[in-house]
């Protein structure tokens, strides 16, 4: 029987599979080409203009861009940003979670489920000029509803502490349903079950299993709300006219603006300050994510 030097020496072997392996050109790589170019143009390309941007004024390079960040217009605008992506992300994070429960319970195949999930998945997306619109022609002044009870006002909506939060309401609920869904129908029957058999109550079965469960997931939800919230940009600038109480107002105040010439700098210094906050929050989002997703495998 001749001699196997792959079956003796088995390193060796694997080493001359990947050696005549990496010799054969691979057409799977092709396919992510697309992916990589999109995320190149739109993501690591405009990251470096802000980082580089935020450094130079003038073409020499400053620290001035930074200090300004200190201004008490900047730093009340990044109040009011955190502010109103704190409160909106919190109460859609409880009515989402409520929502998404409620939406568990349902039949799997039935119609009101598919419907719910399917218009939140619309609604999720819903924002924009179109949803300040949808807002406008409805709650303002002269909208249909105030038209039609009669009643004055609608100045309310133009506030970011009241008509904002309202309207940033109308995609962070559904957009908490579609994130948190998914851990709510990871809860097992027999968890509950088991809970009742030694006696526990409801109470007992949340504060000891089911919540202790769902707490990463729903705080990671959280963290995308409020995100998804401090990020938001188009809803706020066609509702809110009078100033620029948002850090992306602000941000997009001294590109456009005729009046203040000159602060491209400051205003991709404050943009690198949101790219600091989100990538804070969306790394302790990415950590709570993993630990839940064990708990979503049945």
């Amino acid at each position: 029987m001749a001699d196997n030097p792959v079956a003796d020496n088995p390193a060796a072997g694997v080493r001359r599979v990947r050696a005549l392996g990496g010799l054969r050109p691979s057409g799977a790589l092709l396919g992510v080409v697309p992916f990589f170019a999109y995320v190149t143009v739109f993501l690591v390309i405009p990251a470096l203009v802000v980082v580089v941007g935020a450094f130079i004024s003038e073409g020499r390079p400053t620290l001035g861009n930074l200090r300004a960040l200190g201004e008490p217009a900047v730093t009340s605008a990044l109040w009011h940003s955190v502010v109103l992506s704190a409160v909106t992300a919190v109460a859609g994070a409880v009515l989402g979670a409520i929502l998404a429960y409620a939406v568990s319970t349902a039949s799997p195949s039935g119609v009101l489920k598919r419907f719910v999930t399917s218009l939140c998945g619309v609604l999720a997306q819903f924002g924009g000029v179109a949803l300040a619109f949808a807002f406008l022609a409805t709650f303002s002044a002269q909208g249909f509803l105030t038209r039609v009870l009669g009643t004055s006002g609608g100045l309310w909506l133009y506030e970011w502490d009241k008509g904002l939060m309202l309207v940033y309401l109308y995609f962070q609920v559904p957009l908490m349903l579609i994130v948190f869904l998914p851990a709510v129908e990871g809860l097992r029957p027999q968890w509950r079950e088991a809970t009742e058999t030694l006696g526990g109550s409801t109470f007992l079965y949340w504060r000891k299993v089911a919540g202790p469960i769902l707490m990463p997931s729903f705080i990671g939800a959280l963290l995308l709300l409020f995100t998804n919230a401090f990020s938001a940009y188009a809803t706020a600038a066609a509702l809110v006219s009078q100033g620029a109480p948002l850090l992306p107002l602000q941000i997009g105040g001294t590109f456009t603006s005729e009046v203040v010439l000159g602060q491209e700098g400051v205003g991709k210094a404050m943009a690198l300050e949101m790219v600091v906050v989100v990538a804070v929050v969306m790394t302790v989002y990415a950590v709570l994510d993993r630990r839940a997703s064990k708990w979503l495998v049945r």
